[in-house]
């Protein structure tokens, strides 16, 4: 696997110096759009944006329903930068590939990371197109030493041992469900354990079946190694998945998935997870005080 390969600190510095040489925007909040969910980077204010081709040191998407560019803008009075189609491991990336941007966001000055995705729904309690806060994940590459975080640790980014039990923010959590009462959209959420396998297939049954024996409400193919690295830096994270799917847990069942349908219920739900996301991010308190500099 291409877990070797190491990023210096030097690189990230680089990528995140061009960035404030192309762009005024400061961002304090960050944001990776998963599939079918770009639409929320559309909503930005005084738009700048950039082609990952264009960023130095910057990995390609090619998943279609990933635009492949960030955006960087103001929301609710908050400058927010979002990617626009994130990188996974099955595209051949390497993890520490997969999660740069998080690491770049950091030494933006970005304090909150709000991570949306694409989810099967393995609890029976949660249907298409309903939407699942992330409480907790299970990282299936990660329980195998498939990490971003492997390799010599940079301490300038955080701990060698960072702990991983409070990943989710407990207050972000509860905001988000106060506001999605608000919406009167509280039917359609509630919060559950994500979990990450590498893909790109889709599960078999018994692989379905361990999961859901396993605690697994929802399973998807990305978001764990970027609140990994999030985590071990310092972000604030929130995680939210969109159901666009029921995973095939029974033989007798003849219902099987494919990517289409997943896009399609992103585009039917895309504008509830705009109305969440772009409350909460009106909503959240923001330190400015730390000197996010320093890192």
């Amino acid at each position: 696997m291409h877990s070797k390969e190491q990023i210096s600190h030097d690189e990230y510095q680089k990528t995140a110096d061009w960035l404030k040489s192309q762009t005024k925007h400061r961002p304090q909040v960050a944001i990776i759009c998963g599939s079918g969910l770009g639409m929320l980077a559309d909503t930005l204010k005084c738009q700048d944006s950039f082609a990952y081709s264009d960023i130095p040191g910057f990995p390609q998407s090619t998943v279609q329903g990933h635009a492949g560019r960030l955006v960087f803008g103001e929301l609710k009075g908050k400058t927010c930068v979002c990617m626009q189609g994130r990188f996974h491991m099955y595209e051949g990336h390497s993890l520490c590939k997969t999660t740069f941007p998080v690491r770049v966001f950091k030494l933006l000055g970005v304090e909150t990371l709000i991570v949306t995705n694409a989810a099967g729904s393995l609890a029976d309690s949660l249907q298409p197109g309903d939407i699942m806060v992330i409480k907790d994940h299970i990282s299936f590459p990660g329980l195998v030493g498939l990490n971003p975080l492997c390799g010599p640790n940079d301490d300038k980014f955080g701990p060698r041992f960072p702990a991983m039990s409070g990943c989710y923010d407990k207050g972000l959590r509860s905001l988000a469900m106060e506001i999605a009462k608000q919406q009167g959209v509280a039917g359609l959420i509630q919060e559950g354990v994500y979990a990450m396998v590498g893909g790109p297939n889709f599960e078999t049954i018994a692989e379905a079946r361990l999961l859901h024996r396993l605690g697994v409400d929802a399973v998807g193919m990305s978001t764990a190694p970027e609140v990994v690295v999030a985590t071990h830096c310092g972000l604030r994270v929130f995680g939210l998945s969109l159901i666009t799917n029921k995973v095939v847990k029974s033989y007798e069942d003849s219902d099987s998935v494919n990517h289409e349908g997943v896009l399609e219920v992103g585009r039917l739900r895309s504008q509830t997870v705009q109305q969440l996301v772009t409350e909460l991010i009106g909503r959240m308190e923001i330190n400015n005080n730390n000197n996010n500099n320093a890192v």
